[in-house]
């Protein structure tokens, strides 16, 4: 079984792509929802801040159920069903059912790149996990460049509904192909739950890298939410600011690539305190100007930050508790973008503003910080092991 999970790398990145492709197809598209609606920006900020909450919050339940259900059949069928509801939010005919389409399509997708990395954490020995890790990176990169060229084109050219036609189209497609995808050995329903629970949630150390996961998502991921809008604010149109997004996801596919190279001779706590300074220096420079210029090389940091600071983070998630690594897994990936949803929540009203610069500043800080501590941490730790 093991061999024959590790021969089929493409459909788990595929997961992943599809999954990425669908939260960062959103932010390109912010200010021209907003106006073809008639409603204030922080609205449609809400909207996809609704997605980001909904994704989060999902993904404990998702790793709790998806090792008893089966990684690969949770894959294929929420990333089916949450192509139908992608589909469906092109037809909002408001902001409310906007909402309320994108809520549960991100509750559906959010099962997606989880199930993943609990298929490579549990096939991939140990000392090929943070490559196989960088890999299914690979694909979620891919999913962010595109998403945004695509989504920033489109809407510029044809408009934003087709965006989410397009999405849909791509997740029903994706999920056919995830249909021959080797199923891994299912829990049994009757295995005890609240016991693995309450031993996740009780581990001081588990706790301290789901803060990080938290801060990782409020800095980086509610950075890139913000930036097609920030540039947008300069008078660039949705493909141009699109465009300069796409760096970003440029940058991690070329950084994992490297990371996964110099894995087996850099300790983890390197990689995030290295990719923290690289996303603090980014989001400091998105903080001074967002000129085309400036704000490029900002995203080309943060993608670095990404592929570096965010990889180590999410390898040690697989690692930390290897008996509950989906249930830890889950609940990294739930912290990370609930710290998503916060950080949309509270910057709404200053993009409403088009006042940027508290905004990447706060981001710039938040990095430093998550930097300096999971150094310790993960120093630490594996001290102790």
């Amino acid at each position: 079984m093991r061999d024959s999970a590790r021969s089929d790398p493409r459909r788990l990145q595929l997961a992943s792509f599809i999954c990425v492709f669908d939260r960062f197809a959103m932010p390109p598209m912010l200010v021209a929802i907003a106006r073809d609606l008639g409603v204030p920006l922080s609205q449609i900020v809400a909207a996809a801040g609704a997605y980001f909450l909904t994704y989060g919050l999902m993904q404990p339940v998702w790793g709790m159920l998806s090792t008893r259900i089966g990684l690969a059949a949770t894959m294929r069928w929420c990333i089916l069903i949450g192509g139908l509801a992608t589909l469906t939010t092109a037809f909002a005919p408001g902001v409310a059912t906007l909402t309320v389409g994108r809520a549960v399509a991100g509750g559906l997708f959010a099962a997606g790149f989880p199930a993943a990395l609990i298929y490579v954490g549990t096939t991939a020995p140990l000392d090929r996990r943070q490559r196989e890790v960088t890999n299914l990176m690979t694909g979620a990169a891919l999913g962010t460049a595109l998403a945004t060229v695509v989504a920033g084109g489109l809407t510029y050219l044809v408009g934003w509904r087709s965006v989410f036609v397009l999405s849909g189209v791509l997740g029903i497609g994706s999920s056919l192909y995830l249909w021959r995808l080797v199923e891994l050995p299912r829990m049994p329903w009757r295995a005890p739950l609240l016991a693995p629970l309450r031993r996740v949630l009780t581990r001081p150390s588990v706790l301290m890298l789901l803060v990080l996961a938290a801060l990782d998502g409020a800095a980086i991921l509610g950075a890139l939410t913000f930036l097609p809008t920030a540039v947008q604010s300069t008078g660039r149109n949705a493909a141009t600011a699109a465009g300069i997004t796409a760096l970003y996801g440029v940058a991690v596919l070329i950084a994992a690539q490297i990371v996964g190279r110099l894995s087996a001779r850099v300790g983890r706590g390197q990689f995030i305190l290295a990719g923290a300074a690289a996303g603090a220096v980014g989001c400091g420079l998105l903080a001074y100007s967002v000129g085309l210029v400036v704000a490029g090389i900002g995203c080309l940091l943060l993608g670095v930050a990404w592929a570096s600071m965010h990889s180590a983070l999410q390898t040690w998630a697989t690692e930390i508790m290897p008996a509950e690594r989906g249930l830890t897994v889950s609940f990294f990936a739930g912290s990370l973008f609930a710290g998503s949803a916060v950080a949309a929540a509270v910057g709404g009203p200053f993009a409403e503003a088009r006042d940027f610069m508290p905004l990447f500043s706060a981001a710039a800080v938040v990095l430093l910080v998550v930097g300096t501590s999971g150094y310790v941490a993960r120093t630490r730790w594996e001290h102790r092991q």
